[in-house]
């Protein structure tokens, strides 16, 4: 993950700036952030993980997107936007898109890390995600072969959950989501 512009930026700015080019932008809290190319393995990960999500919520109000759909968080008291491209989201709330984009909070989230944009994902993306109400966020970690957890509980506290390679996920948010990080790592 690669700044594209080290300076502060409205949102407006900002716009301008997606406007000129095709590359992959994200702005969260003044800054703007360009996404890499993803590798073929990110590629095998999200594809596998959108199909599994696409074949369990097809009969359902939920639906599963994959990146280039943007994700527009705004919080209006305040003036603000923030624009990401998640690696995968699930929106129960069909209300909230525009032609082009997603605005609000999605209820699940996924990114899969890779070495340049590890630490956007843990910690930037993170941040925003659970601040805004996202219900769970999976960070798959394919260098390490594990997921990070992060979900809101019943009081809104953020709880946490390590699963590691042998184990089989399970969604909090929809029970019947089960990964084998086994085939998901292709370790079996």
């Amino acid at each position: 993950m690669s700044l594209l512009n080290e300076r502060c930026s409205t949102y407006e700015e900002f716009e301008s700036e997606r406007k000129k080019t095709d590359k992959r932008l994200e702005f969260i809290d003044g800054v703007i952030y360009m996404s890499p190319s993803p590798s073929i393995k990110h590629q095998e990960i999200s594809s596998y993980l959108h199909g599994e999500l696409y074949n369990l919520l097809k009969e359902s109000k939920c639906k599963a997107f994959t990146a280039l759909t943007d994700v527009i968080f705004n919080n209006e008291s305040k003036d603000e936007k923030k624009r990401v491209i998640p690696d995968l989201f699930v929106v129960c709330n069909q209300d909230n898109f525009t032609e082009n984009e997603y605005i609000g909070a999605p209820d699940f989230i996924i990114e899969i890390l890779s070495s340049s944009n590890k630490s956007h994902d843990m910690i930037t993306k993170l941040n925003l995600y659970m601040n805004y109400g996202v219900k769970e966020y999976w960070i798959v970690d394919p260098m390490e072969n594990h997921i990070m957890i992060y979900f809101l509980d019943e009081d809104l506290e953020i709880q946490f959950n390590l699963v590691n390679l042998g184990e089989v996920v399970v969604s909090k948010l929809f029970k019947e989501f089960k990964v084998n990080t086994n085939i998901l790592f292709n370790k079996s």
